[in-house]
């Protein structure tokens, strides 16, 4: 039987908005996310993707019809506020089912519930019930947070987009790439920082910009600007600047800073010359090899 672990709005938020080629939301065996509220609240707005749970004669909770438990990689269920494993709630009650009948995952519950989620992230709100695979295919992914309403890091598509700017409250940029910006310019030296490097695995001038990022990241952070770091992808050089300030800010290992970069965004994977220098980085911080990056976890 899975067991129930508590998350976080913000690891909800995530995994709604992994992108690969499509929305991961597209994928049917990537996410059930149920909603355990009054069906009225539901009918009023839930969160993007969310599905009703159904209660059977006896007022129990029932697994949804295609549902498919096991396969899921996701089970996250919500009802209004719940906010401890120790609550007597709808959404551990349903949780509970769902872990009883087939999940082979840990069977999730949102922490605060549709309160506090939908006052974090009101843009992810909807009335829509029904989703045809080419609607998931469109679904709008929004740049994955790292710190709170601080950092986020996202594709070049997402850094142009004036909607996710203002959903998020974006106010900086780091470009990690050689692409134009059209948000920004080079003259908003508050507001935009450009690392004109090219993700290849010979690159070797990553090294010499990681003090501008966390020098620009912390004089915005300390402002509360929200930032966004991005490149053509998302998923390398990104990574990797967004991996150096997590080395910093927190002083991690880079071997934890690639854990907690990997747990918000899934489809991270800096090129080896990045991870060379960051790994020289990690030594020169350190006075020693501390991470292995010839490990497969890399």
């Amino acid at each position: 039987m899975a067991h129930l672990v508590l998350i976080e709005p913000t690891e909800l938020y995530n995994i709604i908005n992994q992108h690969s080629l499509h929305p991961c939301v597209s994928d049917p065996n990537f996410l059930l996310l149920l909603d355990a509220r009054k069906k009225t609240e539901y009918e009023e707005s839930h969160v993007i993707t969310a599905r009703q749970v159904n209660l059977d004669e006896a007022e129990s909770y029932v697994v949804p019809y295609d549902a498919e438990l096991e396969c899921k990689t996701h089970i996250i269920v919500y009802d209004s506020n719940t906010r401890s494993l120790r609550e007597k709630s709808s959404a551990i009650t349903c949780a509970s089912v769902m872990a009883n009948n087939g999940s082979k995952n840990p069977v999730k519950i949102l922490r605060g519930g549709f309160e506090d989620f939908s006052a974090m992230y009101p843009f992810l709100r909807t009335q829509k019930i029904i989703y045809t695979p080419q609607e998931l295919d469109l679904v709008e992914t929004f740049p994955c947070e790292l710190l709170p309403g601080i950092l986020y890091i996202g594709s070049s598509e997402q850094a142009q987009s004036y909607h996710i700017h203002k959903e998020l409250k974006i106010q900086a940029h780091i470009n990690v790439s050689k692409e134009n910006d059209t948000i920004y310019t080079r003259d908003d030296t508050k507001a935009y920082l450009q690392i004109p490097i090219d993700d290849t695995d010979d690159n070797n001038e990553f090294s010499s910009y990681i003090e501008p990022i966390v020098n620009f990241i912390d004089v915005n952070r300390s402002n509360l600007n929200a930032i966004l770091v991005w490149s053509k992808n998302g998923v390398s050089r990104s990574a990797a600047a967004c991996l150096v300030y997590l080395m910093v800010y927190y002083k991690w290992t880079l071997k934890d800073a690639w854990r907690h970069l990997r747990s918000c965004k899934f489809s991270i994977r800096p090129n080896r010359g990045l991870i060379r220098q960051l790994s020289s980085f990690e030594t020169k911080r350190r006075g020693k090899l501390v991470t292995d990056t010839k490990d497969p976890y890399f």
